[in-house]
């Protein structure tokens, strides 16, 4: 007969049916809706990090779990605002809850997101143009309320002052890119893949951000492993494969980033719903002066 203490050790680890990546939906009163993620990994502190709309990933604070319930605060009150908490339960694999900041109520839903593990291809097609270089054909701003400061000049897509972000019409799944930027002082944009995943573009002062928040990282997740050197208002060059979620940043040709996992969506991201295509998309939203030029995409042969 076995001892309780051999059937204590043989009994297997619970595993909370919280735990993993989730790709989530706010519902707005007005129907509209916004993307968030939050992962769950046991034995980790902090347990669960969010990705709100905007800014950089970030801990939950105050989790509580009862088995298939979970309160947490994802934004601690300030004297300018209300905490903002979330009530989340789940039931057949959907998570649903509530949002509450102050008297704001919104819906909350999610599902499991995808692993996205798949090998890379073998073959690529050669190197196609996704701006023209003479005007915005195949380009769009991501909100069309926005003011639009970008031009096509001289062969380079520039965004005269901040303002719209623009995004192609095109979606893309897997793809290897090559994009040409010049940065000025003080400058900030973001190359978005897939419309999901910041690829940062800064030279804010030197101090301004940490290695999860540089230029070449993918923001608030992956730091680039080489720091190069800071060439504001100069061309250089990112080369950016991505299969999946495995991501490889190539600056200036010095490898910074090098087959390395995505977690989940960054801020700013258009959507959540990480198992499907999307566009390309280059902030505009922050400071203007940014020029790009020579885009261009290979995609998986068929």
């Amino acid at each position: 007969m076995l001892s309780g203490l051999a059937i204590a050790q043989r009994l297997p680890e619970t595993t909370s049916p919280f735990a993993g990546r989730w790709d989530i939906v706010l519902t707005m009163p007005d129907g509209s809706t916004s993307p968030r993620w939050m992962d769950y990994v046991e034995a980790r502190d902090p347990l669960i990090r969010i990705q709100p709309s905007g800014g950089s990933v970030h801990p939950a604070y105050d989790v509580n779990v009862d088995g298939l319930h979970i309160t947490l605060t994802m934004n601690k009150a300030t004297d300018k605002r209300p905490a903002t908490t979330w009530d989340l339960k789940i039931k057949n694999k959907l998570l649903t809850g509530t949002q509450t900041t102050g008297d704001q109520i919104v819906q909350i839903s999610g599902v499991k997101a995808p692993d996205l593990k798949r090998d890379a291809p073998k073959v690529w097609t050669k190197a196609e143009p996704i701006f023209n270089g003479k005007d915005l054909t195949g380009w769009e701003p991501t909100n069309p309320k926005a003011k639009n400061n970008w031009i096509a000049e001289d062969g380079m897509l520039v965004n005269t002052a901040h303002g719209a972000n623009i995004k192609t019409t095109r979606k893309f799944d897997d793809f290897k890119l090559h994009v040409e930027f010049n940065c000025p002082e003080e400058g900030n944009s973001g190359i978005y893949l897939r419309g999901r995943y910041e690829v940062q573009v800064e030279y804010e002062k030197v101090d301004a951000n940490d290695q999860y928040h540089t230029i070449g990282s993918i923001y608030g997740f992956l730091a680039p492993a080489t720091e190069l050197p800071r060439k504001p208002g100069t061309w250089e060059s990112f080369d950016i494969t991505l299969v999946g979620r495995t991501v490889t940043v190539v600056r200036n040709k010095i490898k910074t980033i090098d087959a390395r996992e995505i977690p989940g969506i960054t801020g700013g991201a258009l959507d959540s719903n990480e198992g499907e295509a999307g566009p390309f998309y280059i902030q505009g939203d922050h400071t203007g002066g940014m020029k790009y030029r020579n885009i261009t995409v290979q995609l998986p042969k068929q």
